[in-house]
C-alpha cells in the first residue's frame, strides 16, 4: 500500500540532489558566526559594506524579546553571544541609542557585563582595545616545540581546539590592537572594572599565566619569533583545499588573523584562498539575511540520504543512488593527517564531514559512509572502498575499546585546567554514539559478537548506559539520539541482553502526549531534562527507528510516533526550528537542515517490520504503552519547556510513564 507521506518525502529528496550526486543543506548556528565574521573583516581592513544590510537583518531577526541572543532556538539568553552581536551591530551601522542595541545593552549589564563574558569574547574585544589584554589568558607560542608525548602539546587537544589554539598562540603573544571605530565601554557593569584585569582560574595554571605575562613584558624574549614562525608554518600546512582550517569557523578566522599578524597581507594567496572560501562556500544569503555557517555536512548528509532512499525501496541501480555512491567513493581520503600522530599507519581510507576537509577524516562519517556503500553500492570498487574505510576506522579505536571522532585516545584531562578552557569541548574522547555507529558498520561487514573488537565496543556501551536506560549523545541532542544509535548497533549485531529492555522502556517513558519525542539542548546542562522537550521531527524519527529496530514496530508508542510524523509533514518535508545537532555540548549547537527530512523519511520507510528482537520481554506493566500507566503508577510529566530559561529552574517530576524513572547517572 502506498504511503503518501513517504512518497512525498522521497520526491522532495530526489528533487534536491545536486547534479554531482550529493545533498546538503544549511547548517544553522547562533549569530556569533556572522558577528565574528564582521569583526574579522574590520580587523583585516576588508570592507564589509556588501554584506552589511544582510548581516544586520540576520542578527536583528534572531534577537529575543529581552534583548539577548541565545545559543539555540528557544534557548535562554547568552551573555557572550549577546556581546558579540552588540558589537557587530554597532559595526554594521546601528547607533548605541537604537532600540535593539539599547535592549541588548540592558541585558548585558544585567548579566554582569564584559567581565562575565567568555574568554573568546574578551579576546575579540581585546583585538580592538575594548578589553585589557592583561585580563585575557596567556599561552606561550613555544608550545609548538613540545613533542607529542609531552603534556599540553598541540596534539593533546581535540582537532578543532588544536586548530584554534595554534593561531591563538601567535595572537596572544603579539597582543595587537586595531581601531574599532567606536567605544563599547558602556558594556562594563559598574563595580566590575577590577575584574576586567583578572584572568579567571586558580592553582598552578593561574600562576603560570602570571609568569607568562611577566615574560611578555621583557624587552627580549629568546626563541619567541622562531616559535611564531613555526606556528605560521604549521598553520599554512594545515590549510585545506577550500581555504578552510579544519572545515570549521573557529580555527579558520583565528588562522587568518594570526597569519596577517605574521606579515601576510590580505592579497597573499593563502589569505585570499581563506577569505574566498568563507564568502563563496560557507556564506548564505536569502530573505532572512546574510549569515555564515560554522561548517557544512555534505558527506554526512549524502550517506544518510542513500540509506533513506534504499530504505524507501529505491534500487541500487536508481540514478540517484548510483550518483550518490559514485560521489561518496570519490570523496574517500587517501592522504595522511593529524590522526597519524597516534595511529602510525600509512593507509587512510576514511571520509570527512566537509567537501575538502582531507586533513581530518573522522570515524563517525566513515562508519555511516561504509554502511551507505554496503547498502547502496555494488561491485568490487565500492566494496574495496568500504573495506578500506572500515580498516582505518578500526585502527582509530581507543585503548578503552571505543571510538572518538577524529583522534585516538584524545583524553588528557589536563587541558581543561588551562584558563582558556571556559568554552567548548577541548577533547575528543570516545563516545557512545560514535562507538555505536562503528559497531553497526562492523556488523554490516559480517563481524559478530564473537569478534574481540566488537566485544570491546559492547563492553564500553554496557558501562556507559545510564541507570535510566538511556545513552548520552555526543553529536546529537542528546539521550534520544544516543539511545537510537546504540539500539541500532545492538539490533545490527543481534544482541541485547538486559541493556536493550531498559533502553526501550526509557524511550517509551520519554514519549510526549502528542505522540512525538523531543529533547532540549538544556539536557546537556541538566540531565534531569534527558528526553524532555517539545516534539521534533528528527528526534521523533530517532525514537521511532529505535523501537522499530528493537522489534517494537507495532507497539502503540511506535504507531503514535509514525502518526505524528505523517500529521506534521508540511510541503513534503517537516518544519523544525529546534536545534538537534551538537557541536560542543553545553556551548554550541547546530540545526542540520537535512535532519528534519532524512530521519523521518527513514522512519516512515521502515514502517511494517518488527525488527530483529520481537516484542520486549518483561512483565505486563513493563510493556505498557507510553500513554497508559501501569497499575498504581501516577503520571506527572511536566510540560515540555517552550523556553529553557524558564524551565531550567524547576525540578522534573517523576517517576512517570513518560519521564525517566530515576535520575540519569553514568554507570562508572
Amino acid at each position: 500500500m502506498s504511503d503518501t507521506a513517504l512518497d512525498n518525502a522521497v520526491d522532495w529528496l530526489l528533487e534536491r540532489q545536486e547534479p554531482a550526486g550529493w545533498w546538503t543543506a544549511e547548517m544553522e548556528t547562533n549569530v556569533t558566526m556572522t558577528a565574528e565574521h564582521v569583526l574579522l573583516l574590520r580587523f583585516l581592513g576588508v570592507d564589509h559594506e556588501e554584506i552589511a544590510a544582510g548581516a544586520r537583518r540576520h542578527i536583528l531577526g534572531k534577537q529575543r524579546a529581552d534583548g539577548s541572543w541565545s545559543l539555540y532556538f528557544d534557548g535562554p539568553g547568552d551573555l557572550s553571544t549577546t556581546v558579540e552581536a552588540y558589537v557587530a551591530l554597532r559595526l554594521l551601522g546601528l547607533d548605541a541609542a537604537a532600540e535593539p542595541v539599547a535592549r541588548a545593552r540592558r541585558f548585558i549589564l544585567a548579566q554582569g557585563g564584559l567581565a562575565r563574558a567568555r574568554v573568546f569574547t574578551k579576546l575579540w574585544l581585546a583585538l580592538f582595545g575594548q578589553y585589557p589584554w592583561d585580563g585575557v589568558p596567556s599561552m606561550p607560542p613555544e608550545l609548538i616545540h613540545l613533542p607529542s608525548r609531552a603534556p599540553l602539546n598541540l596534539y593533546d587537544f581535540a582537532c578543532w581546539a588544536r586548530g584554534t589554539i595554534a593561531p591563538l598562540l601567535i595572537v596572544l603573544s603579539r597582543r595587537p590592537v586595531r581601531p574599532l571605530g567606536f567605544d563599547v565601554q558602556e558594556l562594563v557593569a559598574p563595580g566590575t572594572e577590577a575584574l576586567l584585569h583578572r584572568v579567571p582560574g586558580a592553582g598552578v595554571f593561574w600562576w603560570l599565566d602570571k609568569l607568562q605575562k611577566v615574560y611578555e613584558r621583557l624587552p627580549r624574549q629568546p626563541g619567541r619569533e622562531r616559535a611564531r614562525r613555526g606556528l605560521a608554518t604549521w598553520i599554512v600546512d594545515h590549510q585545506e583545499a577550500d581555504g578552510s582550517w579544519g572545515g570549521i569557523q573557529p580555527p579558520w578566522v583565528y588562522s587568518l588573523i594570526a597569519l596577517n599578524l605574521q606579515g601576510m597581507a590580505v592579497d597573499h594567496p593563502v589569505m585570499r584562498l581563506g577569505l574566498r572560501g568563507l564568502n563563496e562556500r560557507f556564506a548564505v544569503s536569502d530573505a532572512e539575511g546574510w549569515r555564515l555557517q560554522a561548517c557544512m555536512s555534505p558527506v554526512w548528509d549524502t550517506a544518510w540520504a542513500v540509506l533513506a532512499l534504499r530504505a524507501a525501496g529505491l534500487s541500487r541501480s536508481h540514478p540517484a543512488v548510483r550518483a550518490a555512491v559514485d560521489w561518496i567513493v570519490g570523496e574517500q581520503i587517501e592522504r595522511g593527517g593529524d590522526w597519524q600522530v597516534k595511529v602510525p599507519v600509512r593507509e587512510c581510507g576514511g571520509w570527512a564531514f566537509e567537501f575538502d576537509n582531507d586533513i581530518y577524516p573522522d570515524v563517525d562519517d566513515t562508519a555511516i559512509v561504509v554502511l551507505a556503500l554496503l547498502e547502496g553500492g555494488d561491485g568490487p570498487v565500492v566494496r574495496a572502498a568500504a573495506e578500506k574505510g572500515a580498516r582505518w576506522a578500526e585502527a582509530m579505536r581507543s585503548s578503552n575499546g571505543a571510538w572518538g571522532s577524529f583522534d585516538k585516545d584524545n583524553t588528557r584531562q589536563l587541558v581543561y585546567r588551562i584558563p582558556f578552557a571556559d568554552f567548548g569541548a577541548m577533547l575528543d574522547p570516545p563516545s557512545e554514539d560514535v562507538t555505536a555507529h562503528v559497531l553497526e558498520m562492523l556488523a554490516g561487514l559480517g563481524r559478530g559478537t564473537d569478534d574481540p573488537v566488537v566485544r570491546g565496543g559492547l563492553r564500553y556501551l554496557a558501562r556507559e548506559q545510564r541507570t535510566s536506560g538511556s545513552w548520552y549523545g555526543r553529536w546529537g541532542v542528546n539521550h534520544v539520539y544516543g539511545t537510537w544509535c546504540v539500539i541500532s548497533a545492538l539490533a545490527a549485531l543481534g544482541c541485547g541482553g538486559p541493556h536493550l529492555p531498559r533502553a526501550v522502556r526509557w524511550l517509551l517513558q520519554a514519549q510526549n502526549r502528542d505522540g512525538g519525542w523531543g529533547e532540549t539542548c538544556h539536557s546537556y546542562e541538566d540531565e534531569s531534562f534527558a528526553g524532555v522537550g517539545v516534539s521534533t521531527a528528527s528526534q521523533t524519527a530517532w525514537a521511532v527507528m529505535a523501537l522499530q529496530r528493537s522489534g517494537h514496530g507495532e507497539h502503540s508508542a511506535c504507531r503514535r510516533g509514525l502518526a505524528f510524523l505523517r500529521e506534521r509533514q508540511q510541503g513534503r518535508t517537516w518544519p523544525e526550528p529546534e536545534y538537534t545537532g551538537t557541536g560542543f555540548p553545553g556551548d554550541f549547537y547546530l540545526n542540520y537542515g537535512m535532519y528534519r527530512h532524512l530521519f523521518p523519511t527513514m522512519a516512515l520507510a521502515m514502517d511494517g517490520g518488527l525488527g530483529e528482537f520481537g516484542e520486549l520481554h518483561g512483565t505486563p506493566a513493563e510493556r505498557q504503552p507510553a500513554d497508559q500507566p501501569a497499575a498504581g503508577q501516577t503520571l506527572e510529566r511536566p510540560a515540555s519547556p517552550s523556553n529553557v530559561a524558564a524551565a531550567a529552574g524547576r525540578t522534573v517530576a517523576g517517576p512517570s510513564s513518560e519521564s525517566p524513572a530515576s535520575e540519569p547517572d553514568r554507570e562508572d
